[in-house]
């Protein structure tokens, strides 16, 4: 793995949680915060993603932000048990 190392900085009480954390799954800080990052940078591509589909959609459909609450309560009320 082509690898750099990083410098953060991190209060005292986080890192004794990334500490427990590590130690129960068996891992390395690193590992830790390397799955941690890819972690965070996938769901962020996913969440743009969506919304940039999101905006494609209000947009073709004509849907303006104000009607989106509407539109939400009224599926909400249509397909509760």
């Amino acid at each position: 793995m082509d690898a750099q190392i990083v410098n953060i900085s991190l209060p005292a009480k986080l890192l004794q949680l990334v500490d427990k954390v590590a130690e129960k799954e068996a891992r390395s800080r690193s590992e830790l915060f390397r799955e941690a990052i890819r972690s965070y940078v996938l769901r962020k591509a996913k969440w743009d993603e969506l919304f940039f589909y999101a905006q494609r959609q209000a947009k073709r459909l004509k849907i303006k932000e104000k009607d989106v609450e509407n539109i939400v309560a009224k599926y909400h009320a249509k397909n509760s048990f």
